[in-house]
């Protein structure tokens, strides 16, 4: 199946846009087909920078290509849901830079559209297809370190932003949860599942967006998550994750980790290493991939439900902390 092509198309060449075409090498079956901008010039340049074949100057004449199959949209959040629905209504199966859209009620909408279109649509929480995190996860499932009671996970980038930087922008969906918080919250989701009581607080800068967040969940029948993001200062930007029976560390960078340790009381620690070139992000396109050629209209991976399960859960966290878009 690896062997057949899939025809990308990138709409919005920025920084993100940039990592991901750079590992689309190391897909087998990725063809580097066209790329959107609303800037032709732009567009020439990013496809001439990764090998494209083409270049649009807009985002529908991307969306109309005929030789495109999946595009990955890597607009700023506010853009998500428009650019996603023009892709969707070409017919085009979609991968949506995380967080998907702004709000549930934008990502409802782009599910209920891409069923009904019959296309292909998944959220890129590159963190969850990330090998070392999927063994993670396995480990605990098969009870590695018993009763998952506590996690404990943060995300912050060092400071300050000035007053006009997008993360401090509500009108791109600015502030520290919907970057990097959400990370700790879908590690949490991966391992935890939905929560049964939420507490947040945050700092807010002038403009209204979140710069110092923490949230506590609470899970029944016992278990705890504590988690904090912030664009004020570089935390440790680790994770743990503490069982009955032992523990897993997450190091720096934990979002597209290549090792964790797992330690159990009476035994030798045991690092698990996962070596894979580039920045991590063709684990995303690779599932992409197998599901277009397997004619699935979502991953099992990363499921339409766990999207708008999380994306309830940032609202939530949202409404407690006063941000509003």
């Amino acid at each position: 199946m690896t062997e057949q092509k899939v025809r990308w198309g990138i709409l919005g060449p920025g920084g993100i846009a940039a990592s991901f075409a750079a590992d689309l090498q190391f897909v087998p079956g990725a063809e580097l087909a066209a790329v959107g901008s609303r800037r032709v010039e732009s567009a020439k340049a990013f496809a001439e920078r990764f090998g494209f074949a083409r270049a649009h100057g807009s985002y529908a004449d991307l969306a109309a290509d005929p030789d495109v199959d999946v595009i990955y949209i890597a607009t700023p959040h506010a853009f998500h849901a428009e650019a996603a629905h023009l892709c969707i209504e070409a017919g085009k199966s979609v991968l949506v830079e995380k967080p998907i859209t702004l709000d549930l009620p934008d990502a409802a909408r782009l599910v209920a559209a891409a069923r009904e279109k019959g296309v292909f649509l998944m959220e890129a929480m590159w963190m969850r297809l990330n090998p070392a995190v999927r063994k993670v996860a396995e480990l605990v499932e098969d009870g590695a370190i018993g009763w998952v009671s506590a996690i404990h996970a943060d995300f912050g980038l060092q400071g300050p932003f000035d007053a006009g930087h997008r993360l401090r922008d509500p009108q791109l969906g600015g502030g520290a949860l919907l970057d990097l918080g959400v990370y700790p919250i879908n590690l949490v989701h991966l391992i935890l599942g939905t929560p049964a009581v939420v507490h947040a607080w945050a700092h807010l800068t002038p403009e209204g967006v979140d710069e110092n967040t923490g949230v506590l969940l609470g899970y029944q029948p016992g278990a705890v998550a504590a988690l904090t993001c912030s664009i004020n200062g570089e935390s440790r930007n680790n994770a743990t994750i503490t069982g009955t029976d032992g523990r897993i560390e997450l190091p720096e960078g934990f979002f597209v980790p290549r090792s964790f340790v797992l330690r159990r009381p009476g035994r030798e620690p045991e690092t698990f290493e996962f070596d894979f070139p580039g920045s991590g992000y063709q684990f995303e396109a690779a599932e992409v991939q197998r599901c277009v050629l397997a004619g699935e209209l979502e991953s099992p991976l990363m499921p339409h439900a766990t999207t708008l399960e999380v994306m309830t859960l940032l609202d939530t966290i949202r409404e407690e902390i006063g941000v509003a878009y």
